[in-house]
């Protein structure tokens, strides 16, 4: 790697961490301000809208339609939280919400 690349890199990782950052306070921030069902609710919507967000932003890249690429990342955030869903409840794992 040589001096200019190396920037580089530090700049992707400080992108990187920023924008993680950010997808993952969503879900977190209606907590800071209800609980029980009502926190839960805003932190779904708030997290739909956000992977709406981001897959209607990617089309800037790839050139698809805003539509299909939000709806896609809108899946893919739904299968994931599936997933850790069904590996929460494997585990036995409550929130006790």
């Amino acid at each position: 790697i040589s001096g200019d690349e190396s920037s580089g890199a530090w700049v992707a990782a400080i992108t990187s961490f920023v924008m993680f950052t950010a997808g993952a306070i969503l879900p977190v921030l209606p907590w800071l301000f209800v609980g029980g069902a009502l926190g839960v609710a805003l932190s779904v919507l708030l997290s739909a809208a956000g992977l709406l967000l981001v897959g209607a932003t990617i089309t800037l890249f790839t050139g698809r339609a805003p539509l299909y690429s939000a709806a896609r990342m809108l899946a893919f955030g739904l299968v994931a939280a599936a997933i850790t869903f069904g590996i929460g409840r494997l585990i036995g794992v409550s929130t006790g919400v």
